[in-house]
């Protein structure tokens, strides 16, 4: 009787000690994903800063080009559009939302340069020419952002996605993120910034 009281002590000991530990790595495990899907939180909201700061460059850009060629006025309103449906989708987090509107902003960005080529004094103007300088240099972070991003988007789902992990980021509600890619191919080619 002795002997299987110690049996059966035993037992619920191992049994009691792998719940703890169980219990242990559901709980590091909880918080691992908790800190991973904030840090892609961070990331997306340095894009969306650098995003922000590009459509008011844009939109300066806009307004320059507009002084010069009044007639064009559907274009600089498909533009305005474009622009404010990017930073919508932007702000609400929205990456799908975001390469779609990016896509239609790429797409229209040379047709912007195009009308500028047809007024000379517009192209030698000092803050043309800034804004041409800013645009560039807001492009290469976008870039760098993007992929830090994408990074953290790609760490994250591999952390949700892997067995046994699958079963509490199930159990937390998380899915898989979207990566911040450029599918349409005008939209990968960054806008001319140089006229001649």
């Amino acid at each position: 009787m002795a002997t299987a009281n110690i049996v059966l002590l035993a037992t619920l000991g191992c049994s009691g000690l792998l719940v703890l530990v169980l219990l242990f790595w559901a709980i590091g495990l909880y918080n691992r994903i908790v800190r991973a899907e904030n840090e892609c939180d961070r990331m997306w909201s340095n894009v969306d800063v650098v995003l922000q700061q590009r459509y008011d460059q844009f939109s300066s850009l806009v307004e320059t080009v507009r002084g010069y060629a009044k007639h064009e006025k559907q274009m600089f309103d498909q533009f305005a559009e474009a622009r404010m449906a990017a930073a919508s989708a932007s702000k609400g987090g929205d990456v799908g939302g975001v390469m779609k509107n990016e896509a239609l902003l790429g797409q229209m960005l040379p047709k912007i340069y195009a009308v500028a080529e047809q007024y000379p004094d517009l192209k030698a103007s000092e803050n043309f020419l800034a804004l041409q300088d800013q645009i560039s240099d807001i492009e290469n972070i976008i870039s760098d952002r993007r992929e830090a991003y994408n990074s953290a988007a790609t760490n994250f789902n591999n952390l949700i996605e892997v067995f046994p992990n699958v079963m509490v980021a199930s159990w937390m509600g998380k899915g898989e993120l979207e990566l911040y890619v450029m599918d349409d191919m005008a939209a990968r080619q960054r806008p001319s910034l140089e006229f001649e």
